[in-house]
C-alpha cells in the first residue's frame, strides 16, 4: 500500500458520490476529507493502511455534515433547484439512472457497506475498519444490500 494520497482520489470520488448522491456535494466532501487528512496528518501511522483512513475521516465528515444540515434546513420539496433541466434521451443513462436510485432508497448504512466492497473492492476487513463494526455485520450488509437491489430492479434486470 502506498502512503500517496494523490493515489485514492478516485476511489475517495466514488466513495463520496455513494455517501452524497450528488456529484458537486461528492466533490465538496472528497475536497474537506483531503484538508482534514493534511490537518491530521501527524496522526496518520506510516505504513499503515492509508486508503482506510481516508475513508474513515470522509465517513466521519459526511455524518457530521448530515447532522449539522439537519438542522439547518432550507428550502423546500417544492424547490425546482434540484430538478434536472433536460430529460435524458439515452436508455443506458436511464438504466444508471434507475441503479443510483435505487441504490439511494436501500438504508444507508447497507448502501455503504456495498459501495466499500463491490464497487470499490475494499476487503470485507477494510470494510469492517472503515465502518468501525464486526466483519460479519459488513458482509450480512453487503449481502441485504445486493438482495435488496436484486428485488427492485428485479423487473428490469
Amino acid at each position: 500500500m502506498s502512503d500517496n494520497i494523490m493515489e485514492y482520489i478516485p476511489a475517495l470520488r466514488a466513495y463520496a458520490r455513494s455517501l452524497c448522491g450528488r456529484a458537486h456535494d461528492a466533490d465538496d466532501l472528497v475536497q474537506e476529507t483531503l484538508l482534514r487528512a493534511i490537518e491530521y496528518a501527524d496522526r496518520y501511522k506510516p505504513g499503515s493502511h492509508m486508503r482506510a483512513w481516508l475513508f474513515t475521516i470522509m465517513r466521519n465528515r459526511f455524518y457530521t455534515t448530515v447532522k449539522k444540515s439537519a438542522r439547518e434546513r432550507t428550502g423546500g420539496a417544492d424547490c425546482v433547484s434540484g430538478s434536472p433541466i433536460s430529460q435524458p434521451g439515452q436508455e443506458w443513462y436511464l438504466r444508471h439512472r434507475e441503479l443510483c436510485d435505487q441504490l439511494e432508497r436501500i438504508p444507508a448504512h447497507y448502501r455503504e457497506a456495498l459501495v466499500l466492497v463491490s464497487v470499490l473492492g475494499e476487503s470485507y476487513i477494510r470494510a469492517a475498519e472503515v465502518m468501525d463494526c464486526d466483519i460479519g455485520t459488513v458482509k450480512s450488509r453487503v449481502n441485504r444490500a445486493r438482495g435488496l437491489l436484486r428485488k427492485a430492479l428485479e423487473p428490469e434486470f
